[in-house]
């Protein structure tokens, strides 16, 4: 199954599934950029050792890992375990096993990440949202912002649920804080309202839909890595209980 998705020369991403200490002393998740060297017949992988400053990184035996693979019919997202190093026909390279599933990436099809986030939001002027667009200005969170809740947010947008209901078509700015690096990291961010109506059975409560404006690739991709980072606590949790269970 995997040789029919991922093929020997495919590029790849492999971040660090525990925080490693990074050259500046501090600790994070470190990313190496590499390709496939081979796929066995087993459905394990050889993976080209990576390299840093033209030399080659010896990534540790039993080291878990989050690789992206870009291959010729998408993105591929799984979690791999290192379980060999070798020298292949002059090329260094780590043997892999895949230990979750191979899950479909799509770039333009942000996957939505159920969660319970407290934030703050308030709807833009007109005035803000031109020169928003323009890119000069910058917004600051004040005061009248109102209270909600983040019910799942993704690379591209997020649901969120007020006391309040937006103009479908207006521009927000949200306030909510992610949780990164033992700390959590506070987000300020422009989005456009896709949808806002009141909920069934829950008077003046509204569902609101909201896409993401004007957003830097670095703090999108800050979110994709929450997403990812909390999916993969889910599934290690019910791993857990799955164990208890039997």
């Amino acid at each position: 199954m995997i040789e029919k998705l991922i093929s020997p020369g495919d590029k790849l991403e492999m971040k660090s599934i525990v925080k490693v200490v990074l050259p500046d002393g501090t600790e994070g998740v470190k990313t190496y950029k590499t390709s496939v060297f081979d796929v066995l017949d087993d459905g394990r992988l050889e993976i080209v050792m990576p390299t840093e400053q033209a030399k080659l990184v010896l990534l540790p035996v039993d080291g878990e890992y989050d690789v992206c693979f870009f291959s010729h019919s998408g993105m591929y997202r799984a979690d791999v375990r290192i379980v060999d190093r070798q020298k292949i026909n002059g090329t260094y390279v780590l043997g892999a096993e895949i230990i979750s599933s191979l899950r479909k990436f799509q770039k333009k099809e942000y996957y939505r990440f159920n969660c319970v986030l407290e934030m703050t939001v308030r709807e833009l002027t007109q005035q803000e949202a031109d020169t928003l667009e323009k890119g000069s200005v910058n917004l600051t969170a004040r005061t009248d912002m109102i209270r909600g809740v983040i019910v799942d947010i993704s690379g591209g947008g997020t649901r969120f649920v007020t006391r309040q209901r937006f103009h479908e078509g207006s521009h927000v700015l949200m306030r909510f804080s992610l949780p990164a690096a033992n700390r959590e990291k506070p987000f300020l961010l422009a989005a456009k309202v896709v949808l806002s109506k009141e909920i069934e059975n829950r008077p003046q409560e509204y569902e609101n839909r909201a896409k993401f404006e004007f957003m830097d690739n670095a703090v999108r991709e800050e979110i994709i890595k929450y997403i990812f980072d909390a999916e993969r606590k889910n599934r290690k949790m019910v791993k857990v209980v799955e164990s208890y269970d039997n």
